[in-house]
């Protein structure tokens, strides 16, 4: 039996834990939209659209938590599908809570940090600089691996297949991670010296810069790197607070 929960007791929690102001970030941080006063059910998503916010009103969750959010510095006039979005949320009591880089770089339930733990990465430091603060991992893997079998592993855990530029070495050891949309970042994975480059989304410039740099990058896509932290948050939640949380699965093929 899940426990109710201050919806307030539960934001101050999360800008806290998420270290939400410590960030500077296009997104806005935070609670975006209020809802009912009391949570007893937690959705969470990666994307707010209108699709994960019907869900979250059928679920029964009176907050959706989700890594991209409605905001990202400027005004939206609330015509159209932002009044449909709007209108999804505060009729079904909803509130809406958004955690951007605070969510890729964080070292617990961080995008980043879950895929690094899931792949078994040790000797792990921070890689990717990216509004003033590094919000990647980087370390060394258990064994080494050809890029097939790292492939391979990357399916299994994020359920598709990579795409893979294979321009560096078969033999991978070490790695960097960045999800979502980083592959501006190949130059910064060869400084370091890594064997391999993880991120989520395809480039169409960084082909030839991957290849000049002998860098083996792979795309995981950007939906599957980008939904592990709303997932590890959400246990956290529910270990912390004993809410029941679902996780809302809205794919783009991205």
């Amino acid at each position: 039996m899940s426990t109710t929960v201050e919806r307030d007791e539960l934001v101050q929690y999360l800008d806290e834990y998420l270290a939400i102001q410590e960030w500077e970030d296009s997104s806005m941080n935070g609670l975006q939209v209020e809802g009912g006063p009391t949570v007893d059910r937690v959705a969470l998503a990666t994307d707010a659209a209108l699709a994960t916010f019907s869900l979250a009103a059928e679920a029964g969750a009176q907050l959706l938590i989700v890594h991209h959010g409605l905001f990202w510095g400027q005004p939206i006039a609330v015509t159209g599908t932002h009044r449909n979005r709007l209108a999804t949320l505060l009729d079904g009591g909803v509130s809406l809570y958004a955690a951007h880089l605070p969510l890729d770089a964080h070292p617990e339930v961080g995008n980043n940090a879950v895929l690094a733990g899931l792949v078994g990465l040790t000797e792990r430091r921070p890689f990717g600089r990216y509004g003033g603060r590094e919000i990647g991992v980087m370390g060394r893997l258990p064994e080494r691996l050809s890029r097939t079998d790292l492939a391979a592993r990357l399916e299994a855990l994020l359920g598709t297949p990579p795409d893979v530029l294979p321009f560096g070495q078969d033999s991978i050891e070490t790695l960097a991670i960045v999800s979502g949309g980083a592959a501006d970042m190949v130059p910064e994975a060869a400084e370091a010296g890594v064997d391999a480059f993880v991120t989520g989304e395809s480039s169409h410039i960084a082909w030839h810069v991957a290849r000049e740099h002998r860098m083996n990058l792979l795309y995981g896509g950007h939906y599957a790197t980008e939904t592990l932290g709303v997932r590890a948050l959400g246990d956290h939640l529910a270990e912390r607070f004993g809410v029941e949380t679902v996780f809302l699965d809205s794919p783009t093929g991205y």
